[in-house]
């Protein structure tokens, strides 16, 4: 049963795998300070591949006998510096973050959902209404704009009149909503799931969506239920002419 453990055990070079793993933990300790902070708080797609692709030589250098130590740390190393250089041509010319980091991307104006904006940076529907719900906001006709960064994270800035401070002012009545902001069409396709569950028909969303000056659902890009009962509506824009 325990034939050919003895050999297998020869096979491991026990003290060999322990410096290699401690070197290339304060080989990694060492880079990933001299990267900077950015690495850890404010990760851009491109910054998030190379903090796997670092970790992973890392990992191949301590647990690959095969890998020869030190070609494994040059390329760490080399690695590391390009990142840095990088880092540094941003700062030092603030043109190529369009280039190297992506820029900015505003995919709600002034409570409508930008659809040629959406399809640029191939964001769905569902993750603008998950990203708006995290920060508080259900309904999008509330937002003034809503900008996805480069990090893939949400900015949104809401409009004045919705601003809790806003509402404080003037007193607004604390009564219940009639309804929960609710999709009942995205990109054409209408949400009978949540039409049935507040009791609403089709001849109604029709009628509705008629007051948009549209009569087919498939011409409108999202409509959303509001509290009060009535539907926001941002319509399909037309598709250029090439």
């Amino acid at each position: 049963m325990f034939e050919g453990w003895g050999e297998g055990w020869a096979d491991v070079h026990f003290w060999e795998m322990i410096v290699r793993t401690v070197l290339s933990f304060a080989a990694l300790l060492l880079l990933t300070r001299l990267l900077g902070k950015k690495q850890m708080s404010q990760l851009t797609f491109f910054h998030y591949i190379t903090g796997i692709t670092i970790g992973s030589i890392a990992a191949n250098i301590a647990g690959e006998s095969e890998t020869p130590f030190w070609n494994g740390m040059v390329s760490l190393a080399v690695w590391t510096l390009l990142t840095v250089l990088l880092s540094f041509i941003t700062l030092k010319w603030g043109g190529s973050r369009v280039i190297l980091d992506n820029q900015p991307t505003i995919v709600v104006r002034d409570g409508r959902i930008d659809e040629q904006a959406m399809k640029s940076v191939q964001l769905h529907l569902d993750d603008l209404n998950m990203m708006l719900r995290e920060t508080g906001i259900f309904a999008i006709k509330d937002v003034q704009y809503a900008v996805l960064e480069p990090n893939g994270a949400l900015s949104v800035l809401q409009k004045v009149q919705q601003l809790p401070a806003t509402k404080k002012d003037v007193k607004a009545g604390g009564g219940h909503p009639q309804y929960m902001p609710s999709e009942i069409i995205a990109d054409g396709r209408v949400n009978r799931k949540n039409l049935g569950m507040y009791g609403l028909s089709e001849e109604w969303l029709l009628e509705e969506i008629g007051k948009h000056g549209v009569s087919r659902s498939d011409q409108v890009f999202f409509a959303q239920l509001q509290e009060d009962g009535t539907l926001d509506v941002t319509l399909k824009q037309p598709k250029l002419k090439k």
